[in-house]
């Protein structure tokens, strides 16, 4: 199977059921939503920002669907000025290339250094889909079993209203 051996076994240890769909390199949404048709679950836009200083780092994730501008997110969050997170953050704090984003890279969090934000919107959907930590493959969980491995990280995480 694609993607970080740990996560498939914290998975396993959480009894966290999956579905895992292989697929060609799909580092955007729109690439994809092509491997995607047929699967019952709600897939997701996953974005990593830092704040204007840097020292702080936030993962966002909202449905895939969603077009929300940088300023939108800003507004939302009420973290200041944000930019979207270097290569290098992105390979520190989430152990993920760009492309690959998930909030699945949290296992690589040691620190417990970046906050998660959820779009509220998610509540409603019964499976979410993510990159299990590299962009070839997708994990489809259950959004209890989601949130019992958001809090098996112990990052702080928060659901909001983005639209």
């Amino acid at each position: 199977m694609n993607g970080d051996p740990k996560l498939y076994e914290l998975l396993e240890k959480l009894g966290i059921e999956y579905e895992y769909i292989e697929h060609p390199e799909a580092p955007t949404i729109e690439i994809a939503k092509q491997y995607w048709a047929g699967h019952d679950a709600k897939h997701c836009k996953n974005l990593f920002f830092r704040n204007h200083k840097g020292n702080r780092h936030y993962l966002v994730v909202l449905d895939c669907d969603c077009s929300m501008d940088i300023h939108s997110i800003e507004k939302r969050l009420h973290q200041g000025k944000l930019s979207f997170a270097s290569e290098q953050r992105l390979s520190k704090y989430l152990g993920v290339k760009p492309g690959s984003v998930t909030p699945f890279g949290l296992i690589n969090d040691e620190e417990h250094h970046v906050t998660l934000f959820i779009d509220s919107k998610l509540q409603e959907a019964d499976k979410l889909s993510f990159h299990p930590c590299v962009n070839t493959a997708s994990l489809i969980v259950s959004r209890q079993d989601f949130i019992k491995f958001v809090e098996h990280t112990t990052n702080p995480y928060e659901w909001i209203d983005v639209y």
